[in-house]
């Protein structure tokens, strides 16, 4: 298992400083430590947490909170680092006669593929990773797709922090039926939710070392005489700061607890966590910066990694306003009678109303 000494190994600054490159090696010194498949999704948030905390780069919180327990739905999991893409793409049987298709959709016959175009955008780590596991629709319905990234057009992106976000073009490429999995009921939500909360994890631990680094920052640094934070004006700052972090925490602590349990708690939560991670990311940062002062924004200060992931990481896999809209769907679906029942159960008894995005 891998523990907080071992990751922060890979915090260094030329390592965190250029993401894309050094994610490769990073992968393959920690692929053995990482946490089983078993492990419970409090477990993989609490990894998750320090490589947000510590901006280790590489598809680590794609792998293991997104990737493989969808795949383990009914999937091969390949060894090596995933990621995931949620995309409107065109999936075809690969045979032109409806009465030889195979695979994933039907009954015995010749097609043992089928046929996959359209376009991936902004696909985290697409570079690295040796397999997508995409979310689309198949000729049946919804449809998880174990999609291998060199058979596709890689056309390189990133975030504002570094990190890549990749575009994939897809022209007509052949996915094996063994790695097409129809499926249905709560698998698209649960997609969806389980990228949340893995961002909303790594917000967290961003989170937090804002918080680190201006204590220090304010503890040593003194002016007029008197160390920073003994200023009235400051304190109360540092205080905000801390606040709005213990939220963002306890909200993503919650969501990993109802989604270990399952139901529409697991949603109900995750959309809690990730909207108050992306809307506390604004003040967690604002405060961060003016406490420093200028040196907070030279390029290669710890703050700024801290920093330039939350302002990425916010409006990915759901901004607030996308989360705030789906939560207030779900308050009104509950009506007056049971708004109590929803915030006190994290969301089990009032349906599941679905986001618009």
């Amino acid at each position: 298992m891998i523990d907080t000494a071992l990751l922060a190994e890979f915090a260094a600054e030329d390592i965190v400083a250029h993401p894309a490159e050094s994610a490769p090696g990073v992968w393959q010194a920690l692929a053995d430590r990482l946490p089983a498949p078993d492990a419970t999704t409090g477990e993989l948030v609490a990894l998750v947490r320090e490589v947000g905390r510590l901006a280790v780069p590489g598809p680590i919180a794609e792998t293991l909170l997104v990737a493989r327990p969808l795949l383990a739905s009914g999937l091969e999991i390949p060894s090596g680092p995933l990621t995931y893409a949620f995309g409107d793409l065109r999936v075809r049987y690969a045979h032109p006669d409806s009465d030889s298709r195979v695979g994933p959709f039907g009954a015995a016959g010749t097609d043992h593929t089928v046929r996959v175009s359209g376009v991936l955008h902004r696909v985290p780590w697409a570079r690295t990773a040796v397999e997508v596991v995409v979310l689309t629709r198949g000729p049946m319905g919804p449809v998880l797709l174990r999609l291998d990234p060199t058979a596709a057009i890689l056309q390189r992106g990133a975030n504002i922090a570094g990190e890549p976000r990749d575009t994939l073009v897809l022209n007509d490429i052949e996915v094996p039926a063994d790695r097409v999995l129809p499926i249905g009921g709560a698998v698209p939500a649960e997609a969806r939710t389980r990228a949340a909360l893995a961002r909303a994890a790594l917000m967290a631990g961003a989170a937090q070392r804002c918080v680190e680094l201006t204590v220090r920052h304010t503890t040593t640094r003194e002016q007029f005489g008197r160390a920073l934070r003994n200023f009235q004006a400051v304190k109360q700052e540092e205080a905000k700061l801390v606040e709005e972090t213990a939220v963002v925490s306890a909200a993503v602590t919650a969501a990993a607890t109802a989604l270990d349990k399952g139901g529409a708690a697991a949603e109900f939560g995750t959309a809690v966590a990730k909207a108050q991670a992306s809307e506390s990311a604004a003040e967690i940062t604002r405060i961060a910066h003016q406490l420093h002062g200028a040196i907070g924004f030279t390029e290669l200060t710890p703050l700024r990694f801290a920093t330039m992931r939350l302002w990425s990481w916010r409006d990915e896999d759901g901004a607030e306003g996308d989360w705030g809209r789906y939560l207030g769907r779900r308050v009104l679906r509950a009506g007056a009678a049971g708004l109590w029942s929803l915030l006190t159960s994290s969301g089990d008894s009032a349906g599941d109303g679905r986001r618009g995005h």
